[in-house]
């Protein structure tokens, strides 16, 4: 869920140069030219090719419930099973910054990314006054089913893999709930059980961190805060606060006090324009006008029956999401199978903080429930 570190703590990031040199002496060796934004997207783009003949790498236009929504698909064979990626934020896109972590998904999966309505080039391609009517929880989740159906009929696949992060997951568990039967699994990363007593299970952690510390300013500004989140309305501004001091302590990547690496990824994705970049500032915040309420709304402490699998996914340290309120949701799920997975060095970006791990068990977990129905690639031959 970073939206909010992005929109409410700092400006957009923009890219000037790659390299600001330093003063050398005269007979010091030329330093090379500073390479431009496009340069390092090609060279990115080029790194990560898929030339297999059963790949495939296409980005898609699809017309979903009267706007244009985009789609990327990437894979190295189109046996694979379909792995939909739902992002975070609400309207924070991981299209731009699925390059750090993704590609060696695609040995074994196809991914999909979609920018969700209101998000990145969804934004970008449509008024704000043709995506309102859908902006809420109801009309997100049946773009995703059309997504899902569109997938399942291009791909010619039976059933896809779903994984949710953070708001993602909110779309997640709502389209699961509905049409188990089009997933091999759900996969719950970051999940959001519960809007209010996540807000409050952050504050205290950040209040908590800020007291062990002797932080004054952020004690100062979180008791500002008291009675956190309280029994009205919440503001962006508020949250806020909240986000910007419990991302200060880790509860969002672990060990890191922001988030600047990944906005720096961001800015160089192969797959965003300039343009593109820019719109997910202006996304999130058209998005969080509508959705903020319903993000806060969710209850799903009694959503715990599922017709198909459930991984979940946990960070450790995440209090963006708070780890204990997914572990508690776990122990009460009844579903065909489940396991749990804790992260024991992630906060709430695992797949980024620990992508070694997040890929095995993507690997280990979720693709024999693919496998056991005969639906992934033949295996590979072992020379």
């Amino acid at each position: 869920m970073k939206p909010l570190r992005a929109i409410l703590l700092f400006a957009l990031a923009t890219v000037s140069s790659l390299a600001a040199t330093a003063p050398r002496a005269d007979d010091a060796p030329a330093a090379s030219p500073a390479l431009t934004r496009e340069e390092v997207t090609r060279i990115l783009d080029s790194n990560r090719m898929i030339s297999a003949s059963q790949g495939v790498n296409e980005t898609l236009k699809l017309r979903i419930n009267g706007i244009d929504q985009w789609i990327s698909v990437r894979g190295k064979d189109r046996r694979n099973p379909i792995l939909l990626f739902l992002h975070g934020g609400p309207a924070s896109p991981a299209m731009p910054e699925a390059y750090t972590f993704q590609t060696p998904w695609e040995d074994y999966f196809t991914v999909v990314q979609w920018d969700q309505r209101g998000a990145g080039r969804t934004y970008r391609a449509n008024s704000e006054a043709a995506m309102a009517p859908g902006m809420n929880v109801d009309g997100m989740t049946d773009d995703a089913a059309q997504v899902v159906q569109y997938l399942r009929e291009r791909y010619g696949k039976r059933k896809i893999f779903l994984l949710g992060h953070s708001w993602g997951s909110i779309l997640g568990v709502t389209l699961a709930q509905r049409h188990p039967e089009w997933f091999y699994a759900y996969i719950s990363t970051g999940q959001v059980v519960n809007g209010r007593r996540n807000e409050a299970l952050g504050y205290q952690y950040a209040l908590r961190r800020a007291r062990e510390e002797g932080n004054a300013t952020a004690i100062r500004e979180l008791e500002a805060l008291a009675p956190y989140p309280g029994d009205g309305p919440m503001t962006i501004e508020r949250i806020g606060m909240r986000s910007k001091w419990e991302m200060y302590y880790g509860g969002l990547a672990w060990g890191r006090q922001d988030y600047q690496f990944e906005d720096d990824a961001e800015s160089l994705s192969p797959d965003y324009s300039r343009e593109d970049f820019e719109a997910i500032g202006k996304g999130s915040l058209f998005s969080l006008r509508h959705l903020l309420p319903a993000l806060m709304a969710t209850d799903f402490d009694r959503v715990t029956r599922f017709g198909c699998p459930v991984l979940v996914y946990v960070g450790a340290h995440d209090y963006t999401t708070p780890h204990e309120l997914a572990e508690a949701w776990y122990a009460q799920l009844k579903a065909p199978s489940k396991k749990l997975v804790v992260f024991a060095d992630s906060a709430h970006m695992m797949m980024q903080e620990q992508p070694g791990r997040f890929l095995m068990h993507l690997v280990t977990d979720a693709l024999p429930l693919a496998q056991r129905e005969g639906d992934a690639a033949p295996a590979e031959v072992e020379r």
